[in-house]
């Protein structure tokens, strides 16, 4: 289980720096025009989007799954999931390998930007409002001039109830 107390995306959200914490490195990735940032500890690698092999029954996001150097991989498609639009995959096309918890999974999204480091006082919290991706996946909100990044708690969403299917199709 997440130890709220230690983690260094809920420290730096609340200005703590009890072990130290100050700055935050996220890689930022894009899904249609929104801009999303993910702690960097928990990406393994980037890759291009290739073929998946489809698992039977399993929900739409969930693309299918890969081998990655003799692990199978499940890789889900965040647009999907998110419910923004029709899924499209180019040379901009990213798959981001997650290791969460031990267990690796891959994202794919439409892009990915870059690596920054924020400082606590760039994380604002998350307006409660009514979204697409829910408030309990959110960190908070990054601010960079001109930049919004949206600050998704990676850990939460991948260990979700409703994610644990991708834990049942990584096995069949």
């Amino acid at each position: 289980m997440l130890n709220k107390a230690r983690d260094p995306m809920q420290q730096a959200a609340s200005g703590s720096s009890a072990t130290g914490v100050s700055r935050l490195e996220v890689v930022t990735f894009k899904l249609g025009e929104e801009e999303y940032g993910i702690d960097i500890q928990k990406v393994q690698e980037l890759r291009g989007y290739d073929a998946v092999t489809r698992i039977a029954n399993a929900p739409e996001y969930i693309k299918g799954v890969v081998n990655l150097r003799g692990i199978i991989v499940p890789i889900i498609d965040m647009r999907i999931k998110f419910k923004l639009g029709e899924p499209t995959y180019d040379q901009f096309t990213v798959v981001i390998v997650l290791n969460i918890g031990g267990r690796v999974v891959g994202m794919v999204v439409d892009s990915v930007s870059d690596v920054i480091t924020l400082t606590g006082e760039q994380i604002k919290p998350a307006p409660e409002m009514g979204s697409v991706l829910d408030a309990d996946y959110l960190i908070g909100l990054g601010t960079l001039e001109e930049r919004m990044l949206i600050l998704v708690d990676i850990d939460r969403l991948m260990s979700s109830e409703e994610m644990g299917l991708v834990e049942a199709a990584a096995i069949a």
